[in-house]
Formats: structure tokens, sequence, C-alpha cells
């Protein structure tokens, strides 16, 4: 390589330079520099022909803004240029990305087309990757861009298709994405995008390989690999199932031959609920329930029975006569959907509130550890809801919103894919220790008390003592983050505690002169109180009281999973708890 001054008329842009395409770059930041003193950085140029003309492999916005100025009659010197050695069109590609990737980020497609170029001009994906500090698996997914066809690509280089998006895309054959671009061009029709993109893709859902129970390899069933995300997944659902039926079955043989009572596989889809059921070992009668959510995921629950079972164990009959000296169940105020609707909104909460807190939450972290099994194994929280509406409520609720914003900021900050659900790796897909330790290294503690804060609310069990815990340190105040909608009114149904909310929210008055109104009218007024319509007056920012902190219940019967938290919570630490309802029936706590 040498160094000369080349006229701006024996210059031109080389077809290897990757940002050669399209329009002139934007160079209004360089003009007044190039008017003041003309170019200063040497471009990367290579010989065209033998007459002195150059290409210009890295440089094209100081070229473009040189031209700009000739064009407006000023001054124009001949151009410092570094000149390479003829003829290799890779040095000439990988000097060209280079000289781009140390300035302005080049979108994906530009570094995909960069990228394709350089493999076939002989370089491997591990060279290309040592070359721009890319690791492989990102190399691979710069090339997953090449499975799409030429106009998707041209659609999202112009900003009309998102990331999301795209990368879905990369998912799909070439008959789907023939089938998604007709869509695109519907105004009457939706196009799926983003998340809802891969469901349309894969018929409903996608259904991950970590999920399988059987030999992947053995069945050769189809594969597509997420290479933007982690997973991979199965192209055919139906084969799928029909290879987990199988090794469900199996499992099911094992555990019978190995002395169980039963293994009751459960119909796809529906949840166990932990609550109807109590638990008992192989010898008292216990059985495996087998749930299979439509993901693909199956989890076996060990030695349970039927709460009905588990009273008959301990000496009552199945008809609850008979002298067992145990009192008749008392039906709680709360379903148990009520229940992880109040428990998924708190959680919510808390941990938004505690996204701001790196103090508190590296504290609660170490607890976590301390207080933990042999091996500190850790788990993000799934947020499961056992109704759609429920987790529709919570994903839409300002708390996530807020949570999530910080955690996306967590994100840029680590350099971890902006589209990544957490920022908690799952044990199969954590980044590797020496980079991520390294780069907390060059952080300030007070950006790593944030990123501890988001780690510890990705982590925190929902229900758990330590949401009750954490949101009575931080005063969590639920009217910041929550409002009655219509997943909560669905699930508030016993009569008792809507008359008792509509005192709340509309005074004694009017629940006395409505004590005989249905539920259904109860709920209309009390929504009327809490919007201000209908002639009512609208009532004070309101929550119900089991979602306070701390919780109290509405009736003697209790039954409510914070509240039972709650007095734990008070017990351990030898404080009062909430008042609760006079009469309640629940078992003292242990000493």
């Amino acid at each position: 390589m040498k160094l000369d001054f080349i006229e701006l008329g024996n210059l031109s842009i080389a077809a290897a330079n990757m940002r050669g395409k399209g329009k002139d770059p934007d160079v209004a930041d360089l003009m007044p520099s190039i008017r003041a003193r003309g170019v200063l950085v040497p471009l990367l140029v290579r010989p065209n022909c033998a007459d002195g003309h150059y290409e210009i492999v890295a440089g094209r916005r100081r070229f473009t803004a040189v031209g700009a100025v000739a064009r407006e009659g000023g001054a124009v010197r001949p151009i410092p240029c570094a000149i390479l050695d003829e003829g290799d069109d890779a040095d000439a590609l990988e000097a060209s990305m280079l000289e781009n990737l140390a300035r302005v980020q080049p979108d994906e497609v530009s570094q995909w087309e960069a990228f394709v170029a350089l493999v076939k001009a002989g370089r491997s994906v591990e060279e290309v990757g040592d070359s721009f500090g890319f690791e492989p698996r990102a190399v691979k997914r710069i090339l997953a861009l090449g499975n799409l066809l030429p106009r998707i690509r041209t659609l999202y280089r112009g900003g009309e298709i998102d990331a999301g998006t795209v990368r879905h895309l990369t998912l799909a054959s070439k008959s789907q994405q023939k089938s998604w671009l007709a869509l695109f061009d519907d105004e009457g029709s939706y196009c799926p995008t983003g998340h809802q993109l891969k469901a349309w893709l894969f018929g409903g859902t996608a259904i991950a390989v970590k999920h399988a129970l059987f030999d992947v390899a053995e069945t050769k069933l189809a594969i597509v690999s997420d290479l933007f995300g982690e997973d991979s997944f199965f192209a055919d659902g139906d084969a799928f199932w029909s290879a987990q039926t199988a090794a469900i079955e199996a499992r099911k043989a094992e555990y019978l031959e190995a002395g169980w009572s039963d293994v009751v596989v459960m119909p796809r889809g529906d949840w166990f609920r932990s609550w109807d059921h109590a638990h008992a070992g192989k010898r008292k009668g216990g059985r495996i329930y087998v749930e299979v959510r439509e993901s693909g995921e199956v989890t076996f629950h060990e030695g349970f029975v039927t709460a009905k079972e588990a009273k008959r164990l301990s000496g009552g009959s199945a008809d609850g006569e008979g002298d067992t000296g145990l009192a008749k169940p008392v039906r709680p105020e709360v379903s148990g959907p009520l229940n992880a609707y109040i428990d998924l909104h708190r959680h919510a909460a808390v941990r938004a509130d505690l996204a701001g807190q790196g103090g508190v939450a590296l504290r609660a972290m170490l607890a976590h550890i301390i207080s933990g099994a042999d091996l500190w194994r850790v788990d993000v929280e799934a947020q499961r809801a056992p109704k759609e509406d429920i987790a529709e409520s919570v994903e839409g609720c300002s708390a996530e919103a807020a949570f999530d914003l910080k955690r996306r900021a967590v994100l840029d900050v680590l350099g971890f894919d902006p589209e990544a659900p957490t920022v908690t790796g799952r044990p199969l897909h954590r980044p590797p220790f020496a980079p991520l330790f390294a780069r907390l290294l060059e952080l300030p503690d007070p950006l790593v008390m944030e990123i501890v804060a988001i780690v510890m609310g990705e982590t925190l069990q929902a229900g758990s003592e330590a949401v009750e815990m954490i949101g009575l340190h931080l005063g969590t105040d639920m009217r910041q983050h929550w409002s009655a909608d219509a997943a909560f009114f669905d699930q508030l149904r016993d009569r008792e505690v809507l008359l008792a909310i509509t005192g709340e929210v509309a005074g004694p008055e009017v629940a006395a002169a409505n004590a005989g109104e249905k539920g259904k009218a109860l709920k209309a007024i009390i929504a009327d109180c809490l919007e201000g319509t209908n002639g009512r007056t609208k009532a004070e920012p309101w929550v119900p009281q089991w979602m306070a902190f701390p919780p109290s219940a509405y009736t003697a019967r209790g039954g409510v999973g914070s509240v039972k938290s709650a007095r734990r919570v008070a017990h351990d630490l030898a404080v009062p708890a909430a008042p609760e309802p006079e009469g309640e029936d629940e078992q003292p706590l242990a000493a």
C-alpha cells in the first residue's frame, strides 16, 4: 500500500464499497471541515485501469463532500489516498467494511451484501468474524438474510418493516415469504408482524426443540433454526406431537413400573391446579399428573391426589360424613384465577419499583443466594397466568411497560440482542462468562446496580414472600401501577366481596341500598364510581385490599394468597400483621 494525491476526476465508487449502492449519503456534518481544510484522512482506493483512474473502496462520504464543494464552485485540491494492491477484491471489501463499521454502523442488509461477497471471495465465516470482531454466530445471523426474497430485504433497508419482523421471516420458506408479501400489499388484509408472525409461520404455535422429550436427532424431524434468537423449532407440528406423545407414554410406563398407582395425562392445554390437589406419597396412592402445554412443554407433577381423596385419606369419607374431626371446608373469598391475577399484578408493581433500587435488589439477591439450594439456580419468573385475559392484562399494564423500558436499556448496555425477552439467561443460553464479566468490570457502580435491579426483578417469584417484603420496604403504591380492568371484573364473582367493594368506592349508604342486587349490578356500580360515569361521583384512585401493601381480606373466610404471605412475613419479623376480618378461619403459623 502506498500514499498519493489523486485528482477528483480520476476517482469513482468501487463496486466493492459496502456503501456504494443507493443514493448519496448525507454529508452535512462533513461539509464545513471539507470546505475549510479539504480531506485530511486518506481515502482507500485501488487502481481501476492503466490510465490513472482509481476506485474508492472506503471513503465515499468524504468523496461525496468534495464533489459537493466542487459543484458549489469551491477550490478542490487533489485528494489524499491510500492505494491498495491491485486485484484483491476480498481485501478491498474487508477494508471498506472495517472503515465503515468504525464510523457509522451500516444496516444489516449492507452487512449481508458485504459478508456474502467476502464468503464468495474465499473467506470463511470464522475469518470474517475475526476480521470485524463478530462472533461466528453473529456472522451467520447476518448471512441468514440471504434466505429472504430481494423485495423483503429492500423493504427492511427502507425501514418499511422492522427488525423483529425480518428476523422471523428468515425462518420462512420462499412460498411463505411470497404469501406474506401478498398480505403486506393488500390493505384490506391483516399482515402479521413481530412475534405474531412466528405463530403465523408455524400454524399457531412455534414448538421449540428444547421441549422435546425424545431424541431429536434420532427422529430426523425437520428443524428450523432461529439464528437471531437462541432456539430452534420443529417445522412440522403434527410430527412433533406424534413423537412427543410416544415419549410421554414411555415415561408413563416407567412411572407405573416404579409402583405409582396411576399416571394421568391431562388434555393438552389444561393447567394443573395445585390448589385442587394435595401431596401424597407413592404408598398412600399418590399419582403422577402430566401437564402438556400447547408450546410442547411437558411437566410431570409427582405425588398428588385430589383434595377430596386427601380428605378421605385423613380419616373423612368422600361424602363428608363420619367423625373426622375436621370442619367442613369453607369456600375462599377469591378463586384460584383471581388469586393469580392479584399475585401477578402485585409482582409487576413491586419489580417496577425495584428496577430503580439497585441497593435493595442487591441485598435481595444475596438473600436468595444465601437461603437457596446447594447451588444457586437462577430461573426467570415465567409469569404464567391460568387464563388468557389475565395474561393480557399483566402484559399490557403500565408496570410491565416501565420495567420493560429499563430492561431494554440494560440489554443495550450489555450489548445483548434488544429483542431478547430477558437479561437473565436461561441455562442453555447464558452468555459466556469471560466477555460478560469483562464488560461488567468496565461499567461504573451505579450502572451495575441498575443491572442488578433488573436481574432481581426478572427472578422475583410472583406470589412469594419476597414480593411482600420488598413491596413493604419500598412502600409500593398499587394505585400508581394498576387500575381495574375487564379481566379483574371478570374474575370478581363473590357477591359478599362485591358488596364490600361497593361500600368502599360508593359509600356505605349505596352499598346498603343495593344489598339485594345481583353481582352484575354491583360490578356496574363499582365501574361507574371508578370512572365517574352514569351520574356517579368519581372515586379516588382505588385498589382492592388484597392488592395493597400490606394486604387484608374483605371477609372472615379469607383464603387470599397475598394475605397469607403477609402474615408469614409479619410472623417471621415479629411485627403486627395487617388487620384482618374478625373470625378468619386460618391455621396458626408454626413457631
